[in-house]
């Protein structure tokens, strides 16, 4: 494997930041077998790594991911249990692009043999840094508290009716992090008008989220879905456009402080 599964950065505050869906590399054995829209891997969560690129001056854990999605979903459960029953989604290893265009070529699409592989080569060694890292962070100081960072369109038919607000934020329901938190982001939202906004709407987090984040056991967790075209083109994603992303990047730098300030 060329390319290691993830980019690894340890800070020593008490704020890790995952970003699993960011990565656009897929394998040349894995490639060849896709269609041409799935090589385009056009499902990223793109340039998040870019518009959390203060992190590493605010000294925060982050654990990114390299490879694109269509290799494997690290935002999924290894058993590939839904998220959303009864809602389209695209599983752990995603056979269709999120308006259900396919992925691979006719009589590609991996087997359970191929499933476990990836599962074992990408899947948990970016898990098994993240679970290190947050018990590291809990040993340290007490408690651990975990930004998972997605992004995506702002209107996809087949997965969400209309347009999603611009920042999603997402609990687990109120499951996953103490309501203290949630609140103290929500009062942060609630006082700028540049960004539409909603806590646990139709994102609620993720795998990660609802795995991770057991607030009884000092481990708080939060998902940020934030929509492409309040920080990007969604015309053009492969382009990162600074003077776009510049207010997004201002009202994350404000939230990731209150999210590290948090004191459980």
């Amino acid at each position: 494997m060329s390319v290691p599964p993830f980019r690894f950065r340890e800070g020593s505050g008490p704020l890790v930041v995952a970003m699993p869906h960011v990565g656009t590399h897929v394998p040349p054995d894995i490639a060849e077998g896709l269609t041409d829209l799935g090589r385009r891997v056009l499902d990223t969560d793109w340039h998040i790594d870019k518009l959390y690129g203060f992190l590493d001056e605010a000294d925060v854990t982050t654990v990114i991911a390299t490879h694109s999605r269509t290799v494997v979903d690290l935002n999924r459960a290894p058993e590939n249990t839904p998220l959303y029953p009864g809602r389209f989604e695209t599983g752990l290893l995603p056979m269709t692009t999120f308006d259900g265009e396919p992925l691979y070529q006719a009589d590609r699409e991996p087997d359970q043999a191929e499933t476990a592989r990836r599962l074992e080569t990408y899947w948990r060694p970016y898990h098994a840094q993240l679970s290190a890292a947050l018990e590291a962070t809990k040993a340290k100081h007490g408690y651990a508290l975990l930004l998972d960072a997605h992004s995506i369109r702002a209107e996809i038919p087949m997965l969400f009716e209309g347009r999603l607000p611009d920042v999603n934020v997402g609990t687990a329901d109120g499951a996953s992090a103490s309501p203290a938190l949630t609140e103290r982001l929500a009062g942060v939202l609630g006082a700028q008008d540049a960004f539409t906004w909603v806590v646990n709407g139709r994102f609620k987090g993720g795998w990660t989220t609802r795995n991770y984040g057991k607030p009884a056991e000092g481990v708080h967790a939060v998902q940020f879905e934030l929509v492409q075209a309040a920080y990007m083109h969604e015309a053009t994603p492969e382009t990162f456009d600074p003077a776009k992303a510049e207010a997004m990047q201002g009202l994350l730098k404000t939230l990731v402080a209150e999210i590290a300030a948090f004191r459980p």
